[in-house]
């Protein structure tokens, strides 16, 4: 199956648990996909007990893709923290998948 996970919010327990559904994929052999829009670029940090950048780079050595919106980064003057993806990729990978989360 393949899923695609969007997370737009930099609430760092919702990325907590998209990245955990999105291992749980992976680790079953699902191809997993998250990409990161609006304020959800923000979201690669661990804080408190959401290990949220330890969590998307265990998502990551498992295969999973992780792209980000490169205008919503561009837009916060944030680097490169994943690849950059755009609408086009995204509309792509919803078009293609069987599953689409939006947390």
């Amino acid at each position: 199956m393949k899923f695609l996970i969007v997370i737009s919010s930099k609430e760092p327990e919702n990325a907590w648990n998209a990245f955990r559904l999105a291992i749980l994929a992976a680790d079953k052999k699902d191809e997993a996909t998250v990409f990161l829009l609006n304020s959800g670029v923000e979201c690669l940090k661990d804080v408190g007990k959401h290990n949220v950048k330890t969590l998307s780079g265990q998502f990551g050595a498992k295969g999973g893709n992780l792209l980000a919106c490169g205008t919503c980064l561009k837009s916060r003057n944030l680097g490169n923290v994943c690849p950059i993806s755009n609408m086009e990729t995204l509309y792509s990978l919803v078009k293609k998948c069987d599953k689409a989360i939006y947390l």
